[in-house]
């Protein structure tokens, strides 16, 4: 069930050509942090173009119980007043981040070098994911944790009150962890150093120089070096936020797949860190084209126009490519399965411990649609079966993961037959109009009701 309510059986039909504009929600990462930062400054910051969705809402009600305050003026239009760096307040409740494992890990983090105690807790679904790859390094800070076996929440955290600067090599490629030691840097004395021996997307270290924040990034023999000067004065920013290119990817993949399809996705944000699925996409013969390139606050933004795509073949994707595109593998195994050929994903072991286990999640769906997949501990392999072969005609467990549930609702617009899981509900946390959207394309999405 849906770590906020009770189940909500969804089912994609096939359905004709997907034709028109796709105006997906607001970039996920940037609006996580725009909150975040922007109660860290002394000020208001004004934010346009926030993602509404479930997780982000319960950054901003985190933020509310740090001592911002955090104003909903309508239409994706936001303004927070922070309280400074180290100026964080202890709540007087539990702080509650639903299904988010970006917004309870950078909030972690920010309140890390604060000498506050915090009890943090989620949905099912983030309550059974591992928190000691944040927890170990924000120790080193002198941030105290006592949570459930395992390193699981509910748990607490007891700032440090007297941090210490941390030198930091993140042992797997994570933005996530990344973002936490940053956050919890700027509380400490000295410097913080991170250093990412693969590079994970860069939003973070983006807004931090655009607040304020003295950082550099050096590329080393012993890899991506995160330099930050501790306890700066942090200035309120006008953010605007690009639409999300993960969000984007369903619409993308769903207009590839389906016949005939013809869909502009505009505003996306591209991102090098976050754009991999894209290449990808043209790699394996898709007819995706960028339309009217630009910039926007920092970060690089297109129009992205998607067709439907015939000729797809399946190809080995470059292990160095999965943190630029490590959301979007769900949705991609749906269309290796519609591509002639192997699809080898490499590399991609942080699918195991997402919201939920990506990778045995979608094999399980995959297979009993009639799709071969083969996996292992950091790889899975997916043999397509070309436009028109892919039975679908079950149900499947979305696992409370909203990317799932998303993955199949797009799968079952091109099978023989439709495909339907067990929960859509978990859709909310990210993409709330998602089902408006496809079917303002033309997808046949229907929620059921008891």
């Amino acid at each position: 069930m849906s770590g906020h309510g009770t189940p909500t059986p969804m089912i994609s039909r096939p359905c004709g050509p997907l034709q028109g504009e796709a105006h997906v929600p607001g970039d996920k990462s940037i609006s996580h942090r725009s909150l975040i930062l922007g109660a860290m400054c002394v000020g208001e910051t004004h934010i346009t173009g926030l993602l509404e969705g479930e997780d982000v809402l319960d950054t901003a009600k985190a933020m509310q119980a740090f001592g911002a305050t955090v104003t909903d003026h309508g239409g994706g239009k936001w303004t927070v007043s922070g309280v400074g760096v180290g100026g964080f307040a202890e709540p007087d409740q539990v702080i509650d981040c639903g299904n988010s494992g970006t917004g309870v890990r950078l909030i972690m983090g920010a309140m890390a070098t604060s000498p506050i105690t915090v009890t943090f807790t989620g949905d099912a679904s983030l309550n059974g994911r591992p928190m000691g790859r944040v927890t170990d390094p924000l120790a080193l800070f002198g941030t105290q944790t006592v949570g459930r076996q395992g390193g699981r929440l509910p748990m607490t955290l007891v700032g440090a009150a007297d941090p210490v600067p941390v030198r930091y090599t993140v042992p797997v490629p994570s933005a996530q962890v990344k973002s936490a030691v940053l956050l919890a840097g700027l509380n400490a004395p000295g410097q913080t150093v991170v250093v990412e021996k693969e590079a994970t997307r860069d939003h973070t270290e983006r807004m931090l120089q655009g607040f304020g924040a003295t950082l550099t990034v050096a590329d080393t023999d012993e890899g991506r070096v995160i330099t930050l000067d501790g306890q700066p004065e942090l200035a309120p920013q006008t953010i605007v936020v690009p639409r999300d290119p993960s969000s984007a990817a369903f619409p993308v993949c769903a207009a590839i797949i389906v016949p005939g399809s013809d869909v502009l996705v505009p505003n996306i944000g591209l991102n090098p860190t976050r754009a991999g699925l894209f290449t990808t996409l043209q790699e394996m013969g898709a007819d995706l084209t960028f339309e009217n390139v630009r910039e926007e606050g920092g970060e690089p933004v297109a129009d992205l126009r998607a067709k439907y795509s015939p000729d797809l073949k399946g190809i080995a994707v470059p292990p160095a490519r999965a943190a630029s595109m490590i959301d979007e593998y769900p949705v991609l195994s749906v269309v290796a399965s519609f591509a002639a050929g192997v699809t080898d994903m490499q590399g991609v072991k942080e699918l195991r411990v997402k919201e939920s286990d990506r990778i045995d999640a979608m094999a399980k769906g995959l297979r009993a649609a009639g799709v071969t997949v083969d996996e292992g501990t950091d790889w899975w392999r997916v043999t397509g079966l070309g436009h028109g072969n892919v039975p679908g005609g079950v149900t499947v467990a979305s696992a409370l993961d909203h990317r799932i549930a998303m993955a199949f609702m797009v799968m079952g617009m091109a099978t023989q037959d439709p495909m339907r899981v067990d929960d859509g509900g978990p859709i909310a946390t990210s993409f709330p109009i998602f089902e408006r959207l496809m079917g303002d394309l033309g997808a046949q999405l229907v929620r059921e009701t008891a």
